[in-house]
């Protein structure tokens, strides 16, 4: 299995860090927009830059694991059921990511402002540290990208479709998330066949990142599990 890390609105593959580290031979992409040209602006265009780079590196039984918007592109690729996804993780993600108004207004109003503001909401333990690293990464992506991420987001809805879902799914939420509450993993579970709903404990919204001991097992765990199933 092909471990693939997918990140969400506003970040980069650093994100993933913690994963990389227990998982070497992972890969965590970085999406076009993001650190090189080419401004995806949807769900869909995400999907299509995710399938083409899965193409390019001749990846087969991938394991996609998407956070948030990440999330929402494996959801989407699922969906798809291309041949070389073998299942999809998703942490603190769903099928509709609404994003409310005030993060759009934060953003355009005072974008040094936003990014430190909307980080401290990515912990359940918002220390200094958490919020400097997760804002930083932001202000390196930008306010344009960024604001298009969270478009994308808002405008994605594939509540309707999840019956669809063939592949083995899992999703993983922080108990503490307030961005994608438990409720998110719960929803992806009860309408996906045979997906599972993992909730992690102590954890916001990157979980990943402040639980990685907790995300990773259960990580572990999941592609064991679609291992043993091939």
């Amino acid at each position: 299995m092909n471990l693939v890390f997918v990140h969400g609105a506003g970040c980069t593959g650093e994100i993933f860090v913690e994963q990389t580290a227990e998982f070497p031979q992972a890969i965590a992409l970085t999406l076009p927009g993001h650190t090189t040209p080419g401004a995806p602006a949807s769900i869909d265009e995400f999907a299509d830059a995710v399938g083409a780079e899965l193409d390019a590196r001749d990846l087969h039984d991938v394991v996609l694991c998407g956070h948030s918007m990440g999330g929402a592109i494996a959801l989407e690729l699922a969906l798809r059921k291309p041949p070389r996804v073998r299942a999809a993780v998703l942490v603190g993600s769903g099928a509709r990511l609404r994003v409310a108004p005030a993060v759009f207004e934060q953003l355009e109003a005072d974008f040094a402002a936003a990014a430190p503001a909307i980080a401290s909401h990515f912990f359940a333990d918002a220390t200094p540290e958490r919020v400097a690293w997760a804002a930083e990464m932001m202000l390196a992506v930008g306010r344009e990208q960024t604001l298009r991420d969270f478009a994308a987001c808002n405008a994605f809805d594939r509540l309707e479709r999840l019956g669809e879902v063939a592949l083995p799914l899992l999703a993983l939420t922080g108990e503490r998330d307030v961005m994608t509450p438990p409720k998110f993993a719960s929803a992806l579970a009860d309408r996906v066949p045979g997906a599972q709903a993992r909730i992690v404990p102590g954890a916001g919204h990157a979980a990943m990142t402040e639980r990685p001991a907790d995300v990773n097992a259960a990580l572990r765990a999941f592609v064991m599990q679609v291992e043993s199933s091939t």
